[in-house]
């Protein structure tokens, strides 16, 4: 089977293409034909050798996929061969074809399909958590989200609105202010181009009062602009830092606002918190099932253009999510 491996950090380019052997399934071990897997921003670090996680090399990128099952372990006990599947896979995923947990796995829900799954997990997987457990966002709080054109930013525009918080999306271009408001958007902030501070943006759109959830997967300036614009008992989560920066912040803004500064990571919290994970799962299953969530997919790339595709994220051009089309 054909694989994209790194075999030394560095940027998409130094990336190859090799066939390699899948190994046959034992105990709680599922082997599965991957069919399209979803690009995330931590696949562009962990080749890089900056992310938290760092497999073994040679290793293949992609935290996760959708695709059929072709054999199981002896101890797996909620699949069998032919089942389509969606997987959490952390890594892995640029291949053929994968051994992945039982664990790991959910079943693709009906009216899903390939590409939609493989984008699902890790983009509704992290805003659910974040807006659920972490936030503990209650209808009708303002929550305002940065890089709300990107897969995370989409997924919790749609996810707030559908528990009640009235959403204001943040982005640099008009353009991708229309994708957040084709999402649900109620309100639409363009931060780029202007010389008007974001914080000041905010408190205008805002009344002055501020708002009560910010969601930043952006970090770099825009993290203590906003912070300064947090309502009295506001909550910001630390997402990510798609800007290429970490932010140092100001302790005594956290005192000042008597708000929380919120981290989140979701791929720690599903091994910590199993149960808590699998209940948001079920969740987010019959939030899609309602109609409420629906994965927005930019654009899909061959498996030979995976290049492209990586890019496609580090130049921040996407809007939705990056798929990479593995197998036919």
């Amino acid at each position: 089977m054909r694989a994209i491996l790194c075999k030394e950090y560095g940027p998409a380019e130094k990336l190859v293409i090799e066939d390699i052997e899948c190994p046959e399934p034992t105990g709680l071990n599922v082997k599965v034909r991957v069919k399209a897997a979803g690009l995330n921003f931590p696949d562009t670090l962990i080749i890089e050798g900056k992310y938290q996680i760092k497999p073994e090399m040679p290793f293949s990128p992609g935290g996760e996929m959708a695709g059929e099952v072709i054999s199981v372990g002896d101890k797996v006990s909620r699949f069998k061969p032919g089942d389509r599947v969606i997987g959490m896979t952390g890594f892995g995923a640029f291949a053929e074809e994968m051994l992945v947990e039982e664990s790991r796995l959910l079943p693709l829900p009906e009216g899903m399909s390939f590409e939609e799954g493989s984008a699902f997990t890790m983009v509704y997987g992290t805003s659910y958590h974040a807006l659920k457990q972490r936030a503990n966002i209650q209808p009708g709080e303002s929550l305002l989200v940065l890089g709300a054109s990107g897969g995370v930013g989409l997924a919790t525009v749609e996810l707030g609105k559908a528990m009640g918080a009235h959403v204001i999306a943040a982005a640099s271009t008009d353009e991708k202010l229309q994708v957040a408001k084709a999402a649900g958007a109620d309100e639409l902030l363009n931060y780029g181009n202007t010389d008007k501070p974001l914080k000041d943006m905010i408190k205008d759109m805002t009344g002055g009062k501020g708002v009560d959830v910010i969601y930043d997967p952006v970090g770099g300036a825009f993290t203590e602009q906003a912070l300064r614009a947090m309502a009295w008992n506001g909550r910001h989560l630390i997402i990510g830092f798609a800007a290429g920066e970490i932010p140092k912040i100001p302790a005594n803004l956290a005192l000042l606002k008597s708000c929380s500064v919120v981290g989140v990571f979701w791929g720690a919290f599903t091994k910590q918190e199993p149960a808590v994970h699998e209940q948001n799962m079920v969740d987010l299953m019959k939030l899609f099932a309602d109609g409420k969530i629906k994965p927005t997919i930019s654009e899909v790339f061959e498996f030979e253009d995976y290049e492209k595709a990586l890019a496609a994220l580090t130049g921040r051009k996407a809007t939705g999510k990056v798929v990479l089309k593995v197998g036919s």
